[in-house]
C-alpha cells in the first residue's frame, strides 16, 4: 500500500526563516515544530513554528521530490510558491489541525 506525504514550508513570526520539510502526518509533524520536540532542531533554533505553505501528493516519493525540488530553489521562489497559497502568511495550522 502506498502512502501519500506532504510537502510544507514553516517560518518564524518575522518570516526571516523559511524550513521546508516533508512528512507522510502533517498534523503530527507540524505539532512537533510548535512544541519544539526536538530542541536543538533547526526549527526551535530558529522559532519556525508559523505553517505557511503545505501541499499534498499521493505518494511521499512524489512528496520527496518536490522537497528537493523547493530546497534547491532561491528564498525568492520559496516566497512566490507561499504567496501563491497564502498571500497573508496566515497560520495554516487551523485548517490544519481540523482534519
Amino acid at each position: 500500500m502506498e502512502r501519500g506525504g506532504t510537502v510544507y514550508i514553516i517560518t518564524n513570526f518575522t518570516h526571516t526563516t523559511l524550513y521546508t520539510g516533508v512528512t507522510a502526518d502533517i498534523m503530527f509533524r507540524v505539532k512537533e515544530h510548535k512544541d519544539k520536540e526536538h530542541p536543538k532542531s533547526f526549527s526551535a533554533k530558529y522559532n519556525a513554528v508559523k505553517l505557511v505553505y503545505f501541499c499534498s501528493y499521493d505518494s511521499i516519493e512524489e512528496a520527496i521530490a518536490e522537497e528537493k525540488r523547493i530546497k534547491g530553489g532561491s528564498r525568492k521562489k520559496k516566497i512566490k510558491l507561499i504567496q501563491s497559497m497564502n498571500p497573508e502568511w496566515k497560520d495554516l495550522w487551523e485548517i490544519v489541525k481540523e482534519w
